[in-house]
């Protein structure tokens, strides 16, 4: 019997050592493996020219439970459909966008539902309640193009995801958006541990405003995404977010991620 216990008690410590895995490939595209070790892609758009291993992260990928997707445009979608083919991944976003993605051929109809579709202030959950996401609004626009032709579908309102993890961080994804002052709000449904912010420019917040939305929400790191990716358009850097943060007093919440490397939370 004392044996038993010891063997319990060691396992159960090993179990709540586990932690959060995030991975970034470039864009807005992230992995994240729960503690529990299931899968969930954000924008899922592997294939974009920052990431070297794209190709091979497409083909290689073999599971998936969740693919989010925060609004319909290119670099957002990206491989979206080729990911859920191969792993039967359920799809999480906004119902107007689940029906369009369905529509163009960019997601399988039979991979989507009430379980896993909503709306801004709406909550999903997901593996006994280990993840629980809400949708949360963007300031951008959403439009989803026909897989077979030129045509394009209405593609609802864009978002984000605020994503609880039972035993890991809550992250909130900002999707594609400028600045808006209900940010402020987010951190009342829940303390904000990672903060996944645009900071490229020219289609959404420049560093300065993720800068000064980092104010309102008040995470406990933050995440730049969205830059780099086409370097003539999006002009945001990390190092002018970095002064950007600084003059608010918040550099050290700065974490900057490389592509294809993953960090635990």
């Amino acid at each position: 019997m004392i044996l038993a216990m010891a063997l319990l008690c060691l396992t159960g410590g090993a179990w709540a050592a586990q932690k959060t895995e995030l991975t970034w490939f470039g864009q807005s595209a992230f992995k994240i493996v729960t503690p529990e070790g299931h899968v969930l892609f954000i924008d899922p758009w592997l294939t974009n020219p920052v990431n070297p291993h794209g190709q091979a992260d497409l083909e290689n990928t073999q599971k998936a439970d969740l693919i989010l997707i925060s609004h319909g445009h290119f670099d957002h979608v990206g491989d979206a459909n080729a990911l859920a083919q191969k792993t039967k991944a359920r799809l999480v976003t906004t119902f107007d966008l689940g029906n369009a993605l369905a529509a163009s051929g960019n997601y399988p109809k039979d991979q989507m539902g009430y379980d896993s579709l909503g709306n801004f202030g709406g909550t999903v959950r997901f593996f006994d309640n280990e993840v629980s996401i809400t949708f949360i609004p963007a300031v951008h626009s959403s439009s989803v193009k026909d897989a077979h032709s030129d045509n394009t579908f209405y593609g609802g309102n864009p978002g984000g995801f605020l994503i609880a993890i039972k035993n890991g961080p809550t992250i909130y994804h900002t999707g594609d958006t400028d600045l808006f002052g209900d940010m402020a709000l987010i951190p009342q449904y829940r303390p904000i541990d990672l903060m996944l912010t645009c900071i490229g420019d020219h289609f959404t917040m420049s560093p300065g405003g993720a800068a000064e939305a980092v104010a309102l929400v008040k995470p406990g790191k933050v995440i730049p995404m969205h830059y780099g990716t086409f370097p003539k358009i999006l002009t945001g850097t990390v190092e002018d977010f970095k002064k950007a943060l600084a003059k608010q007093h918040m550099a050290n919440k700065l974490e900057v991620m490389s592509i294809h490397v993953p960090k635990k939370f």
